[in-house]
């Protein structure tokens, strides 16, 4: 369904779009943002003045951001935070591009159902009515990576509409939705199918250098901003001989960061600015990748490159540098042997240098399109030796990737990081997954982290439908779980995985040891429905198995049920299926309703 572009309010906005100036006007309370089209470009403005962004994306603490020379932040979700996160940003003279997220595809969205869109567009309009006045908003970022592949109308027309509608409400702020790169036909649909779409947003990473130049070449007449660039992505790097991915050094990162942003400066004629990625420091991949603070909190070279940038001036300090980092011998070993790590690091301001040295699992699952991903188990205890040059490291009694890091402190916020991965030969043993305080909650709609993705689609999955915000007789609270099976025959089912779209090929899941049921309430639409209900589906043919299956047949009535799967005795170290329904055809098409899933 193609919704509004046939609407007047669309018509105007495309119209708009052809004239040199497209007018953003004031609300009371809010700080006017225009964008402009001028002989040399488009041009953000701001309470009147030339606006160019030099920000970061961060929706943590701030910190020390506002001395950076950073003008602005992006963020990725509306929640109950967001008030308090915007008054810190303006405290600090700091502007917020606010990001409201809307679903994934690959988490099992679907935008050609009626409830879970409307749903959806009731959250983005409570958003901008919430926020609109608010000074410290530069610019609506509707979606991050929503698009998938972008051969999907659907999701398209559904950005159209927020982007419509947002503009009846807010006439202050222009309207941006954020794709990953611009490969595919995703720049085509938004000309195509978005006009009320004012900047495009795109993510990009080992393509930074050259985003400028494909976009130009690409005929896109919107303006744009690049709302996460930096390193070059875990997916963008070749495997070394141990099927394991080689972490650019933090140099090397903060090279990568200074190229990009170049690039993006010298574009005048359609680049608005750019958010670095990442204020803070999050596991993925590895536990530095991406990240310009460490996990300490120390700042990287990418920082000290992006202070330079943004205000032409060094850092009066600057991080230290590790000029060598090595493993003695070979990197594949036998269980319990010992190795030795060599290292070197140099401080240009003379400060004497401090190195932590960590050993940790491999993550080993490196293409998560940002999903939150657990850390993963150290190995602090087998570090029998170390000092600011070398570190004697016992290997674990477990065959299996390992990573060891060294991290370098200058004393005064400044840090680097090196890492190199290891394999240890033999058996795998059974290594327990994060800890998981309980209840650990599958579903229920006060869910404000989840661990378990309903992601993993069995069968025919193609006339299974899930609906996560059904709000028909909902067993507690306003809404449930609703899932309609379209055929008579044939089986299908939904798996909620960690992570998300995961087999048993990467590492994650959750310990939930001291658990001994996992409870849920079902019903019928009529009543008869038959359907299995189970935990734990990864065999041990695969890396990262499930060390507890249980599995129950249950056929439903019209009323709410509340159902057990008794967990006593079973090995809860490592559960990556959290839960899971599989129904076989029962000769007509079928619905039925879940609601309060949790482990106790």
């Amino acid at each position: 369904m193609n919704m509004n572009l046939t609407t007047l309010t669309a018509a105007v906005f495309f119209l708009l779009g052809l004239f040199p100036q497209l007018m953003v006007g004031q609300d009371a309370g809010a700080i006017q943002v225009e964008l402009k089209q001028t002989d040399s470009g488009w041009q953000l403005f701001r309470g009147g003045k030339p606006y160019y962004i030099n920000g970061v994306g961060c929706d943590g603490p701030m910190g020390d951001l506002a001395t950076t020379g950073a003008n602005s932040l992006r963020t990725w979700h509306f929640n109950e935070d967001i008030r308090k996160y915007l008054d810190a940003a303006h405290a600090k003279n700091v502007s917020v591009t606010v990001g409201i997220w809307l679903g994934h595809e690959r988490h099992g969205v679907n935008y050609q159902d009626y409830d879970s869109m409307a749903k959806q567009i009731d959250m983005v309009m409570e958003c901008v009515k919430e926020l609109k006045d608010h000074p410290a908003v530069l610019m609506w970022g509707v979606g991050n990576e929503m698009e998938g592949e972008g051969a999907n109308p659907a999701v398209w027309s559904h950005i159209e509409h927020l982007a419509s509608a947002i503009k009846k409400i807010d006439s202050a702020h222009p309207v941006m939705t954020v794709i990953a790169e611009i490969g595919g036909r995703k720049l085509e649909a938004i000309h195509k199918f978005c006009p009320s779409v004012d900047v495009i947003g795109i993510n990009s990473y080992g393509g930074g250098p050259s985003l400028s130049q494909r976009y130009t070449d690409s005929g896109s007449t919107k303006p744009y901003v690049v709302t996460e660039f930096g390193p070059v992505g875990t997916w963008e790097v070749s495997k070394n001989n141990l099927d394991a991915i080689l972490e650019p050094s933090s140099k090397d990162k903060a090279d990568h960061y200074a190229k990009s942003y170049r690039s993006f400066k010298a574009d005048s004629k359609k680049c608005l600015g750019s958010y670095a990625f990442l204020w803070g420091h999050k596991q993925e991949a590895t536990a530095t990748w991406f990240g310009m603070l460490l996990p300490n909190g120390n700042r990287t070279a990418s920082v000290d490159a992006m202070m330079e940038l943004w205000t032409g001036q060094r850092p009066k300090n600057r991080c230290p540098e590790i000029t060598k980092f090595q493993l003695k011998g070979k990197n594949e070993v036998e269980l319990g042997e010992t190795v030795v790590f060599e290292m070197a690091a140099m401080d240009v301001d003379g400060d004497p240098v401090n190195v932590e040295w960590v050993m940790t699992d491999e993550s080993s699952n490196y293409v998560t399109g940002g999903d939150f991903q657990a850390a993963p188990t150290t190995y602090q205890k087998n570090i029998l030796k170390s000092d600011k040059t070398s570190a004697q490291i016992k290997m674990p009694e477990s065959g299996g990737l390992y990573r060891i890091y060294a991290y370098v402190d200058d004393g005064k916020k400044g840090g680097a990081v090196a890492n190199l991965p290891v394999r240890v030969r033999g058996p795998v043993k059974i290594k327990p997954a994060m800890k998981a305080a309980l209840p650990v909650v599958i579903y229920d709609e006060k869910m404000h982290e989840e661990k378990y993705t309903p992601s993993g689609y069995m069968g025919s999955h193609d006339s299974l439908k899930l609906v996560v915000d059904c709000e028909i007789l909902p067993k507690a609270g306003k809404t449930c779980l609703k899932i309609d099976y379209g055929r008579g025959d044939e089986w299908a089912g939904v798996v909620w995985q960690s992570p998300a779209n995961d087999w048993g090929a990467v590492d994650g899941g959750f310990d939930l040891t001291g658990g001994t049921k996992l409870t849920f309430w079902a019903r019928g639409e009529k009543g008869g429905e038959e359907s299995k209900f189970g935990v734990g589906l990864i065999g041990r043919e695969e890396p990262y198995f499930d060390t507890a299956k249980k599995e129950i047949a249950v056929k439903l009535t019209d009323q709410w049920q509340q159902f057990t799967i008794d967990l006593s005795g079973q090995d809860l170290q490592r559960i990556k299926t959290g839960f899971y329904f599989s129904l076989a055809g029962q000769g007509e098409p079928l619905t039925f309703y879940l609601d309060d899933i949790k482990f106790e």
